[in-house]
């Protein structure tokens, strides 16, 4: 239910090639060939920063158990939980499907569960138009939203990178490895793994806000006349554009939501992942 996006536009052609590091780490890294036809540019890389504690600074959750309210007629802003809607269809080209990964994975009617991060983000693309109707919701388990529940967590992790993000080193290896260790408490990747929670519909929803913002964001910049290569996850975008020429719609900067950007040529792309 995360609905994080794995594509690649699809005039683009992308290689996974394999690379080793300095430290002797093997890796597979993404080679990228933009055809003639996207004309004269490179390749903008965008690298957002923080992408999980950011959404946490407005995710909408259930705080108490959620209960099963079933079939409903329209979704209730002032309700957050999972939902089993029909797999909307997403005609463009230019843009991956909103729900992502999600999409991919219908079960054998065309239905998938979706957290309310997700849903919200369905409501606005039918507003805009961008979606012909609301995908009807087959089935719900719900409880009084609260968006939050998190801003304390987010406030303090905000306040401990600005910090050590100057120092770098050792310190901030640290705080972003306890970061990530405190996220995934949320629900475990191994069931022997001892946590104070199992709330496996927050750690979900907290995904789902990342991917909708990221994909928000680039969407604003693909209106805007920028042409997207790629979207990665929840924190890579890449867009074909005139040298020194990020999209508007990012801000710059070292913190939360802020992005790095970085210009290569077409075929010396290289964006990294572990094997």
């Amino acid at each position: 239910m995360d609905g994080e996006p794995r594509w690649v536009h699809p005039d683009v052609t992308a290689t996974r090639v394999p690379h080793i590091r300095a430290n002797g780490r093997r890796v597979r890294r993404d080679q990228i060939d933009v055809p003639d036809s996207f004309g004269e540019g490179v390749l903008c890389l965008i690298d957002r920063n923080g992408s999980f504690p950011s959404a946490c600074s407005a995710v909408p959750l259930a705080p108490n158990k959620l209960l099963h309210t079933g079939p409903l007629d329209a979704y209730d802003k002032t309700q957050a939980g999972i939902y089993l809607i029909d797999i909307p269809e997403w005609p463009r080209t230019d843009m991956p499907h909103p729900l992502g990964r999600i999409a991919d994975r219908p079960d054998e009617d065309g239905r998938a569960w979706v957290t309310t991060p997700h849903i919200k983000q369905l409501v606005k693309l039918v507003r805009d138009n961008h979606l012909d109707a609301m995908p009807t919701i087959h089935d719900s388990f719900t409880g009084k939203a609260n968006e939050s529940l998190f801003k304390p967590f987010y406030e303090a992790t905000r306040r401990a990178r600005s910090e050590l993000v100057q120092i770098g080193g050792d310190p901030y290896k640290a705080y972003k490895t306890r970061l990530s260790i405190a996220l995934r408490l949320l629900w475990p990747k191994r069931p022997s793994q001892r946590s104070p929670f199992w709330r496996p519909d927050w750690r979900m929803s907290m995904v789902a806000e990342a991917s909708v913002r990221h994909w928000t964001v680039a969407f604003k910049a693909v209106q805007e006349g920028h042409t997207l290569i790629a979207l990665r996850n929840v924190d890579q975008a890449i867009f074909w554009t005139p040298p020194g020429t990020p999209p508007s719609t990012y801000r710059i900067g070292t913190g939360f939501g802020e992005v790095k950007a970085k210009f290569v040529q077409a075929g010396e792309t290289i964006l990294e992942g572990d094997d």
